[in-house]
């Protein structure tokens, strides 16, 4: 009796397309350490980094950028990093908000929950947010680096490992544009 497997290999699964977006007033390409830290995790983890940008706490360039990246169907994920604060000029969430077909609350909610227990009630902060625009997934995080490890790590990172749970994002992503 023969019990080998004489099925075809199933296809290696494409890596995903990310981009990352710094947005901030004050950092540059050689201080975004957020952006760094996201940019190093992104390619580490055998995924394509397809485009990394900083732009200023500029809500019309912000939803520009994004907007663009949404249209690209060569991108799968988009992560934003800073502006997500209550101060005048955090303007991260209201700009990409308008664009997601649909919000993960729950994302936010998580994020903050994970982050009590590092920095106590100074999360209500924070107004991270996650959701789904044109098939991609969008997740805006804080700008701190302490904030995009959490995130990547207890977050982010597993719901895009297809061996990480049976539920995940990345088993999704073919469904995301069904109508």
């Amino acid at each position: 009796m023969d019990h080998l497997d004489h099925s075809p290999p199933s296809p290696t699964p494409h890596p995903l397309a990310i981009a990352l977006l710094t947005v901030s007033d004050s950092r540059t390409a050689a201080t975004d350490r957020s952006g760094q830290f996201l940019a190093h995790q992104v390619t580490q983890g055998g995924y394509c980094l397809r485009e990394q940008t900083l732009v200023s706490d500029d809500r019309y360039q912000v939803r520009a950028i994004v907007s663009r990246w949404i249209a690209d169907p060569q991108i799968q994920v988009i992560i934003t990093t800073g502006g997500t604060g209550p101060t005048g000029r955090d303007i991260t969430p209201e700009a990409v908000q308008v664009l997601l077909d649909k919000e993960l609350p729950g994302f936010g909610e998580l994020f903050r929950w994970l982050s009590y227990g590092e920095i106590k009630t100074a999360t209500i902060q924070s107004r991270a947010l996650g959701g789904v625009a044109n098939g991609t997934y969008v997740f805006c995080l804080p700008g701190s680096t302490a904030a995009c490890r959490l995130a990547w790590e207890q977050l982010i990172a597993p719901q895009f490992n297809p061996q990480d749970s049976a539920c995940n994002l990345v088993s999704l992503l073919p469904r995301l544009a069904e109508s």
